[in-house]
């Protein structure tokens, strides 16, 4: 009888160690998408500055360095598979 409640045990230990595998699993994809969310809340907001610099600006070369800039930034947020934004033209 006591080899019985012996394996119970170990049984019970088994599920409780493949259940903290899975949790510790869980937290590490929650991790890595929160991460990604930071990075892409970053390129927005980044995406949006140059954005505005753009409207603003009137030199030539200044311009073209700030498209150059945004291109790069749609190709990260691209990169992430976030959703494709309109550049404007002016």
């Amino acid at each position: 009888m006591a080899r019985g409640w012996e394996s119970k045990s170990v049984e019970s230990q088994m599920e409780t160690s493949q259940s903290n595998k899975d949790e510790t699993a869980r937290k590490k994809i929650s991790l890595e998408a929160a991460e990604a969310m930071r990075k892409k809340e970053t390129l927005l907001l980044g995406r949006a500055h140059v954005q505005q610099q753009l409207q603003a600006s009137q030199h030539p070369r200044h311009r073209a360095m700030l498209q150059s800039a945004l291109t790069d930034l749609d190709k990260q947020l691209a990169d992430l598979g976030a959703p494709d934004h309109a550049v404007d033209s002016q």
